[in-house]
Parts: C-alpha cells; sequence; structure tokens
C-alpha cells in the first residue's frame, strides 16, 4: 500500500485563553496523491483550522502532519495554499506577484523567475495580463493569480480555503472548471475547503463533512462521477443523490448545534 501524499494523524487544535477553545480533533485523515478532496460542514467546525494545521502556519496541539510519510516542520514548498481573500500585494503586477514565491529559489535567474511565472500565468489564462496590477483585474482573475503564484514553485499539495466564496456564481463555475483542468495537468493533491456542496461534489473524488464541538470527521462520501466533468453533470440524477446526502448529513448537524445551544440558554 502507498504512503498516503497528505496524512493527519489524531491532529487536535485548542486555542489558548480564558477560555480555552477546543477547535479541533482529534481527526485522522489521509489524502492519496493525485487525489481531490473537499471538506464541508457548518460554522465553526474547524475545516479552516484543519487546512491552517496542514499548511504548517499553526502548530497542533495533539497528533501529528505528515507529507509523503515525513513529518512537517512549519510551512514549506511542498504545500501551496491559497485563501479566499487574494493576498496579491498591490503594488506588483501579476508577473511580480508570481516572481515573488520564487525568490530565494536555489539556482534559479531573474530570467528564469519571469519565464515560470509566465508559463504559470498561462496555465490559468492571464498571460496577457502578465502586466496588469491588482486594481486592474477582476475577482476571478485576481485569484487565478494567486492560483499562478500557488503553483509556480510546483508544490506537490495545494490546500484551498473556500478560494471561490466571494466570486459571483457565474465566475465561480468558470473557476471551478479552471481549477480542475490545472488539477487534472498537474496531477496535485488538493485539500479544499468549501461551504458550496455543489462545489464539492462537482470537483471532487471525495467529501468529508465535519461535526462541530469539537470539529471531528462525521462521514466521507465517494464522488463515483466520471472525468472530465461539465456543468451538465449537475443535473444527472447521480449528482442529486449525492448532493442529497450531503446536505442531510450537514443539516443533522445543524439541528444537533441549535439543539444544543437550546439547551446551554435554559
Amino acid at each position: 500500500m502507498s504512503t498516503p501524499r497528505l496524512q493527519l494523524e489524531a491532529v487536535g487544535k485548542v486555542f489558548d485563553g480564558p477560555r480555552p477553545v477546543h477547535a479541533l480533533g482529534p481527526i485522522s485523515l489521509s489524502l492519496a496523491e493525485n487525489e481531490f478532496v473537499s471538506v464541508v460542514g457548518t460554522s465553526g467546525c474547524g475545516k479552516s483550522t484543519m487546512l491552517m494545521l496542514a499548511a504548517g502556519l499553526t502548530e497542533p496541539t495533539a497528533g501529528e502532519i505528515l507529507v509523503d510519510g515525513e513529518p512537517i516542520r512549519g510551512a514549506g514548498r511542498d504545500r501551496g495554499v491559497v485563501f479566499q481573500t487574494y493576498t496579491l500585494f498591490p503594488w506588483l503586477t501579476a508577473r511580480a506577484n508570481v516572481e515573488f514565491a520564487l525568490r530565494g529559489e536555489p539556482g534559479m535567474s531573474s530570467a528564469d523567475r519571469r519565464r515560470v511565472a509566465l508559463q504559470n500565468l498561462e496555465l490559468v489564462g492571464l498571460r496577457s495580463f502578465a502586466n496588469a496590477y491588482p486594481r486592474q483585474l477582476s475577482g476571478g482573475m485576481k485569484q487565478r493569480v494567486a492560483i499562478a503564484r500557488a503553483l509556480c514553485y510546483r508544490p506537490r499539495i495545494l490546500l484551498m480555503d473556500e478560494p471561490f466564496g466571494a466570486l459571483d456564481a457565474q465566475t465561480r463555475l468558470l473557476m471551478q472548471e479552471l481549477l480542475t483542468r490545472v488539477w487534472e495537468a498537474h496531477r496535485l493533491t488538493v485539500l479544499f475547503i468549501t461551504h458550496d456542496v455543489d462545489e464539492a461534489v462537482y470537483i471532487s473524488d471525495r467529501v468529508i463533512v465535519m461535526t462541530n464541538q469539537p470539529g471531528r470527521l462525521k462521514e466521507e462520501v465517494a464522488i463515483p462521477l466520471p472525468r472530465p466533468r461539465t456543468i451538465a453533470v449537475q443535473e444527472s440524477p447521480e449528482f442529486l443523490a449525492l448532493r442529497h446526502r450531503i446536505l442531510t448529513s450537514i443539516r443533522e448537524e445543524s439541528l444537533a448545534k441549535e439543539a444544543g445551544l437550546a439547551v446551554v440558554e435554559r
């Protein structure tokens, strides 16, 4: 059996304070090489906390996170991260924003950085906007630059925290199609956080439903829809059945949370 590309082993997170918050776990989760996994659940269930831990941007209170069998030690170039906010430097062009991620790469000249940046902007359909500044780009275009930047140093894992949440419906669909094309071209392992169940079913190989108090894994749903997928698949009986199953699972969590709050209030 091959080593998982990303593995969380009994990982938990407690945020310190006058009243410590048990935000996550313990949870155990493995992602295979080239697997696309989405995580859904009600607000506050620990989805983003899990991603931040996997990115190495915060440390777990318990457990261990491994990439290709090796424990992580903070952030690393084996993992690219894309957030909901565009996190672009407004004073840099699209090309320069991508090049910024390549600074310090051993043996890479400025010409090499320019070439790699342009290649990745072309991958996301923005080569002709290489010299544009973020203020000259739409929300979807800014997020494409952010994806190009995350891909430019060839990470093995792409971690995405609701990257399309701020986009309008039409742009969101276009970005979903773009992401799946990029994933198929690069064969990355992707951990994708979203509130949108339709999005999760459409782009994923597997969907994880999380539960609250504290955040744990409730259910794993395999998505056996054939690839490549088009928007038409969302009208198929198979898609609708998967969507209903996941929404029902999340709804159960919402009702349980509301019931718990009602008990506390009494």
